[in-house]
């Protein structure tokens, strides 16, 4: 094969292939933009819903200011429901959207070993080419070339097979890089999947929790105020026994906290637990405390922070850490204290408590990392309506305890709780991030 044959093939055939190698096919864009299309149509639905758990949730802060009735807790139970169940609907889109990503994903990842293969193809019949017509010197080329002009257009065919080369190399490393970040991507997605799908499961629990509570609240009362009253007096008065004897228990309790066990005050230690941060009562002697002594043992001392928020409402870990144990005083008849709680023990020397949960996904021994779904608001245990209580404890001043070590006047002994000494609650104002 002589010298302009070559030169021929390589400008003629080889090159225009190596040109389409990294071309998308028509069918496969088409099928990719149509998944972008159907995840934007999900997103703009997406956008709908959250409108509507606004409006609930704006609802549900009317009905909560209300005088405590009958009637207003049952208006509460029902807009929690809608609420509920707008959440679920929620879900439901963000899993069918990562669904439709994933697959989107799949997709691009396809189409894009393809390219390398393609390259990997094109690159090796340009190295094929190139050394077959390396072989000829610059002599033997201008020599079998009858005229100047017809050597130069070779010459010029090997400068191009050789600039095409090192286009090419560096496109398939550019498509192997984006084959990984698609691949990293996708694991993410699925990841993301795994949790939301945790997330549908518990949502459903919690609608069928309102449901039951509604069920229980109706047939106790009968559907009469005078008997939700007597209820609600009944409660407060179960709740104030328990609370003071707690309180002259842990004030009984030695522990000197040694400053150097804990990050110092004003250190942002911890995450918020909610997303949207309502604060309704702070630590310490607040207004609510004050008038309400008698339910802290004498003293009007708020051990932790309360966020307010509607029913459902995701909480999430502060910090990493491990769940020491959880419990639930309402499993108890008559024990109307923290409800659904959560104990989990932080490496940098404190632990944290998360109060009347309307459900608890984690369990003891359980890692969590800053971030995780640890647990779901709700309004168990002795709650003025829903709510998380977040207390900061020094890691080594705090127990879990029976309540019967607790000498308790009610029937909730064989209930458990957290129990710390006076000097081991910390205020969490203090390790959280500025408002």
């Amino acid at each position: 094969m002589n010298s302009r044959f070559t030169a021929a093939l390589i400008l003629g055939i080889v090159i225009p292939n190596l040109i389409g190698i990294l071309t998308p096919s028509v069918s496969a864009n088409s099928e990719i933009d149509e998944l972008r299309d159907e995840i934007t149509s999900r997103s703009n639905r997406l956008q709908e819903i959250e409108a509507e758990i606004a409006r609930y949730n704006s609802e549900l802060q009317e009905v909560g200011s209300e005088r405590k009735t009958l009637q207003s807790a049952i208006n509460q139970l029902e807009l929690e429901r809608r609420k509920v169940n707008a959440e679920i609907s929620k879900t439901e889109n963000q899993i069918t959207s990562t669904d439709l990503e994933i697959n989107k994903l799949v997709l691009e990842i396809s189409r894009t070993e393809k390219d390398i293969d393609s390259a990997q193809a094109g690159i090796g019949e340009l190295i094929r080419s190139q050394h077959k017509s390396s072989q000829d010197t610059l002599i033997e080329m201008l020599l079998s070339n009858g005229r100047l002009s017809e050597f130069w257009g070779t010459y010029d065919a090997h400068e191009s097979v050789r600039d095409n080369l090192s286009t090419k190399v560096f496109e398939l490393e550019q498509a192997k890089a984006e084959l990984e970040d698609k691949r990293v991507e996708s694991e993410s997605k699925r990841n993301t999947l795994s949790s939301l799908k945790d997330q549908y499961s518990d949502q459903n629990q919690i609608l069928t929790n309102n449901r039951t509570e509604q069920a229980q609240l109706l047939e106790i009362t009968k559907s009469e105020e005078q008997s939700y009253q007597q209820l609600l007096a009944r409660q407060e008065s179960d709740r104030d026994n328990i609370l003071r004897e707690l309180r002259e228990f842990e004030s009984q309790l030695q522990f000197i906290l040694d400053p150097k066990t804990i990050p110092a005050p004003g250190t942002a230690v911890f995450s918020w637990p909610v997303q949207n941060v309502i604060i309704t009562q702070l630590f310490g002697g607040t207004e609510f405390a004050a008038r309400n002594a008698a339910a802290y043992g004498g003293r009007a001392y708020h051990p932790g922070v309360d966020f307010g928020a509607p029913r459902g409402t995701p909480i999430y870990a502060p910090l990493t850490g491990t769940v020491r144990a959880t419990g639930n005083t309402d499993a108890v008849p008559g024990c109307y204290s923290w409800g659904k709680w959560t104990l989990i023990d932080h490496a940098n020397g404190f632990s944290t408590l998360y109060a009347h949960q309307d459900l608890i996904p984690v369990s003891p021994g359980q890692k969590v990392n800053t971030g995780d779904i640890i647990g779901y608001i709700g309004n168990t245990g002795f709650s003025t309506g829903p709510h998380l209580h977040f207390t900061v404890y020094a890691k080594d001043g705090v127990s879990v305890r029976r309540f019967n070590e607790i000498k308790t006047v009610t029937s909730c002994g064989p209930a458990s709780t957290p129990v710390a000494a006076i000097d081991a609650y910390i205020d969490p104002m203090l390790y959280l991030p500025p408002r």
